[in-house]
């Protein structure tokens, strides 16, 4: 991967993009960061924070996100940890009701593209 040119690491507020999560280490690139490529095909641009009703409604949909899977490195995840999810998984559980709270700091730009800032807004744990 390293001639693949990654996307401008900036924030939905054009700033520098802040980590998202390091414990779990999140990212597409596992690099704390929700940066993403032309590779990234689900766009794992927004900075979650998980919370119970996410988790169920993510493995209900065919994402386990909290059952560990020690051969992939994954711990699993818990409610409260951060995540870079997927901008449409995002959208699809906003119209659902289900959607987690999000980072804006740490949310890529690229998310814009498949949602509205107006609508991320609604749900930033960051902006107080």
């Amino acid at each position: 991967m390293s001639d693949v040119e990654i996307e401008p690491s900036v924030n939905v507020f054009d700033e520098p993009l802040v980590s998202c999560g390091e414990d779990p280490v999140t990212g597409f690139f596992r690099d704390g960061c929700c940066n993403t490529s032309e590779l990234d095909f689900g766009s794992h641009t927004v900075c979650v924070q998980m919370s119970t009703e996410f988790l169920e409604y993510s493995r209900f949909k065919g994402n386990d996100l909290s059952t560990p899977m020690p051969e992939h490195g994954f711990k699993g995840l818990k409610v409260g940890d951060s995540w870079c999810l997927c901008a449409p998984r995002w959208l699809e559980a906003h119209n659902e009701g289900m959607a987690p709270k999000i980072f804006l700091t740490r949310t890529h730009k690229k998310a814009l593209e498949v949602v509205p800032l107006e609508t991320l807004r609604k749900y930033a744990v960051d902006l107080n």
